[in-house]
């Protein structure tokens, strides 16, 4: 897994179109459900990967839109360095944006919360995680926080074509981390 960055989220209790038991909120990369601190991309100061290298610049920019972050959780997230292709059906490949800088610090304290499947079919920032976008928690095994396990059961998941259908892909693994 590689470093990939940081975020601020608030967070969103498990919404009562999804019926997954055990969801009590959503952790997922994607801002469908529990959405981003701000519209941060006009900013400009976010990685390759479209995420912060560090807190402090998740913070700066909050503090240039007058934000107040004591109400959101931030998250570091380390992803897998190949995309599935779900029309080849293969993994391939991928890296950060080469035009943006990324040097991701990475946190003395982190705790994993589980991992995420996260569609890209725009291949720049995070689209949509089929586990709580599309409502697949409602027949995968997820945690309280909608998040797979681990790295394996993501991996054969995508591979068994679990979530065909749901948005188009790549698909990339994450690995997600409160800190």
């Amino acid at each position: 897994m590689t470093p990939a960055g940081f975020i601020a989220k608030n967070i969103h209790p498990s919404p009562d179109w999804l019926k997954a038991g055990a969801v009590a909120d959503i952790y997922s990369v994607s801002n469908c459900i529990s959405r981003a601190f701000c519209d941060y991309i006009p900013h400009w100061k976010h990685n390759g990967y479209w995420l912060f290298d560090s807190d402090e610049m998740v913070r700066e920019i909050a503090s240039k839109e007058k934000m107040d972050l004591s109400s959101y959780k931030f998250f570091y997230y380390e992803v897998h360095e190949e995309q599935f292709n779900d029309e080849l059906k293969e993994w391939e490949p991928f890296g950060p944006e080469t035009t943006i800088e990324t040097a991701v610090d990475v946190p003395t304290e982190k705790k994993l919360e589980g991992f995420d499947v996260v569609s890209f079919f725009a291949l720049s920032a995070p689209e949509c995680s089929p586990l709580s976008c599309n409502h697949m928690a409602e027949s995968i095994a997820v945690n309280e926080h909608c998040l797979l396990a681990t790295f394996a059961e993501a991996k054969q998941l995508i591979e068994s074509g679990a979530f065909k259908g749901c948005e188009p892909g790549p698909y990339r693994i994450f690995a997600v981390y409160s800190c």
